[in-house]
């Protein structure tokens, strides 16, 4: 058979799909020898391959949040040992700032050699349940630098022409909680690469590598065409978006800023977070290569949901952000929360994109990993454990259908993120007391975004600690097209029958636990899709008797009335429809240069008139989100003033933009949370009047 232009496309394919079998099998390998839940249980690992020039030829059901920021890992290794990859060797590697994820997730790369021929390096991105760090679990939500997350490992020699590299090896496992478990993910990774050499060599005794290269070229050549043709298809134009992470300091709430300006031109997507805030010395940080993830999942999903990734998927994608932003961070602070920024990031490109493609879109999923880390001693064999765990909540509801609830969402793909209770108790001191559907969570609209779960863990030893790395607890994910946010994310430990409240919601840091304290998680929904009032009043019924929605929010939020037996009062229902619609606050936009303060995060104030803010029963430091002209709301915390005039609200020129209003266009104005005196207080008040 001819190589190049001749090239047969039967060839071509089988070739394809023979690669990608490859990771596949790698998978199949490392969920049978991995020693740890997170991995054979959950899944929380990826491969990939790799060719000499270090592009991604072939992945298969991994997840897109290991594997899309994968290739910076891979370029990292390689310019550390540029000239030095001999057969035998075996790297490994960890680093948030060069490519990795959070120090969890350890990557090892594998050279395969075809005589002396450097041809494909196999990849295993495996999460490794503990790492050493100030927490068990390795995450913590109060950490403050990343030598407080655990082991930071560069790229290094593991293994050097087949030779173990034994002191590095032993260095790395004497500083992490576990250490069985972790040499056992260890040999299971290699297991995983070993394999992806032998069918590889299987694949070149076949074909031979010049007909495989070629088709490797061909396929990764048509994968970026078909990307351009369909985001030419959008059409040009730029396009805006903000959100927040949560960020706490000095007993301070002060959300952190994310920004993203979409430029589509000629089938290529520019992404530039230029105006996110700078870095800070919380959990709120990730890498360049973390950000774009997010950006690439969104864009493969909208544009191209159906073929497999390879190097071709990001070749019209490109990024732009200034060094030292919390999108990308640099040494030294924490990158644990670095799934909060993916997620982040994933939702700012569907927000900035509503406004070309508002048929596709969806609600915001629930925007959080929701990192769950119970850590001790068990006192049945008195062995250190760490638990792990990742509940999920509900996506965003869409034209076509509701949301689904309890849901992995787009960028975990075939992960398994709430663990069998059977599993758990059979491994760990800890008893699953509940698994529940969270009532009245979803996202309300004509389509209402998934329900959250009610996940409730207790302790069975004497002693523990219990660790949270999460989001949306105070920002609740959006809705979209008038659809209303879901309810935010809620942790507390319950001791002796009382509930308590994380004092900085969504983030702790190595909390003391007792036999008999549970772990109560409440994930966030999904955000709703089309006007609440909009929808079908049996769909509103059905829920209600299904016990997923109460009566008053069916009454508050669709405007369903229900009479005694659960049926709807259509009479009634019209009335409180007419009622709820009229009463919805407009404001017109009232411009200012920028509505944005803070100490070391920002975010956004709405400053209101202070008679306007009394009419509408609204206090500083409300959380209100703003609706306009596009899809997607607009958030900002209340400021009541007397320096905008009545009946209005400021916006600055990036506000306005996202809003698709001009100054003087009447706005909805809807409110998301109001300030409760347990709240942390709500930094860069002072900076006002």
């Amino acid at each position: 058979m001819a190589v190049g232009s001749a090239l047969d496309p039967i060839t071509v394919e089988v070739i394809t799909e023979r690669l990608i079998a490859i990771v596949r099998e790698m998978r199949a390998t490392m969920v049978r020898t991995a020693y740890s839940m997170t991995i054979y249980e959950m899944k929380d690992f990826s491969c990939g391959l790799f060719d000499a020039q270090r592009r991604l030829v072939a992945q298969s059901e991994d997840l897109p949040a290991h594997v899309v920021p994968m290739p910076w890992s891979v370029r990292a290794i390689l310019d550390d040992f540029e000239g030095d990859v001999q057969p035998g060797d075996i790297f490994l590697m960890n680093d948030p700032y060069r490519g990795g994820t959070h120090l969890n997730d350890v990557t090892m790369l594998y050279p395969i050699f075809d005589g002396d021929e450097l041809l494909f390096f196999a990849a295993n991105r495996s999460h490794w349940d503990d790492v050493g760090g100030m927490v068990p679990g390795s995450m913590s939500g109060r950490a403050t630098e990343v030598l407080q997350e655990g082991v930071r490992i560069p790229p290094i020699k593991v293994f050097e022409r087949g030779r173990p590299v034994q002191s590095a090896l032993s260095l790395l496992f004497a500083n992490m909680r576990v250490p069985d478990e972790r040499q056992g993910d260890f040999r299971a990774m290699l297991a995983t690469c070993r394999t992806a050499e032998r069918r590889a060599h299987e694949l070149l005794g076949r074909y031979g590598p010049a007909t495989v290269l070629a088709c490797i070229d061909r396929n990764i050549a048509r994968t970026a065409e078909r990307m351009r043709e369909r985001i030419r298809a959008a059409g040009d134009g730029t396009y805006y978006a903000e959100d927040y992470l949560e960020f706490y300091h000095g007993g301070l709430l002060d959300p952190v800023l994310l920004r993203l300006e979409l430029t589509v031109r000629d089938g290529t997507i520019h992404a530039d977070f230029a105006g996110t805030s700078p870095q800070v010395s919380g959990v709120v940080n990730a890498s360049l290569a973390v950000s774009a993830a997010g950006v690439v999942i969104a864009l493969k999903a909208l544009f191209d949901p159906h073929d497999p990734i390879n190097h071709g998927t990001f070749e019209p994608i490109s990024f732009a952000s200034p060094p030292g932003t919390v999108v990308h961070a640099v040494p030294p602070v924490p990158c644990g929360a670095h799934a909060e920024i993916r997620r982040r990031t994933l939702s700012l490109t569907i927000a900035a994109l509503a406004t070309a493609l508002p048929e596709r879109i969806a609600g915001d999923m629930q925007g959080t990993s929701n990192h769950t880390l119970i850590g001790g001693i068990d006192d049945r064999s008195g062995q250190t454990y760490v638990f792990y765990e990742v509940p999920v909540g509900g996506a965003g509801g869409f034209a076509e259908h509701d949301g689904p609830s309890v849901f992995g969402t787009v960028d975990w793909a075939d992960n398994t993120p709430i663990l069998p209770a059977e599993a758990i108790e059979v491994d760990y001191p800890l008893e699953v007391q509940r698994t529940e559907m969270r009532p009245d969570s979803c996202g309300h609209g004509r389509r209402c975004g998934g329900f959250g779960v009610q996940l409730e863990i207790g302790v069975l030893s004497r002693q523990a600690t219990f660790s949270l790395v999460s989001d949306r607890a105070i920002v609740p994910p959006y809705g979209v097209l008038g659809g209303t946010s879901g309810a935010p994310n809620a942790y507390a430990i319950r001791h002796g029958g009382q509930l308590t409240p994380l004092p900085t919601p969504g983030k702790a840091s190595g909390i003391a636990l007792e036999r008999g304290d549970v772990v109560v998680a409440c994930t966030a929904g999904g955000g709703g899709y089309g006007d609440p009032l909009d929808r079908e009043p049996e769909r509103v019924a059905a829920h209600v008797a299904a016990g997923y929605l109460s009566p008053v929010a069916a009454a508050e939020q669709n405007g369903v009335v229900l009479d005694a037996r659960g049926q709807v009062d259509l009479p009634a229902t019209q009335d409180r429809r007419v009622a709820l619609r009229a009463a919805r606050p407009r404001l017109r936009v009232f411009a200012e240069e920028d509505s944005c303060i803070g100490v070391l995060g920002r975010h956004r104030l709405c400053r209101i008139h202070a008679a306007t803010a009394e009419r509408l029963g609204l206090d500083d430091d409300d959380l209100v989100e703003l609706l306009g002209v596009y899809p997607v709301p607009l958030r900002g915390w209340v400021r009541r003033t007397a320096d905008v005039p009545q009946g209005t609200v400021a916006v600055d020129a990036w506000g306005q933009r996202i809003l698709g209003c001009d100054t003087g266009a009447d706005v909805w104005l809807r409110l998301l949370r109001r300030r409760q005196p347990s709240d942390p207080p709500l930094a860069g008040r002072p900076a006002c009047s």
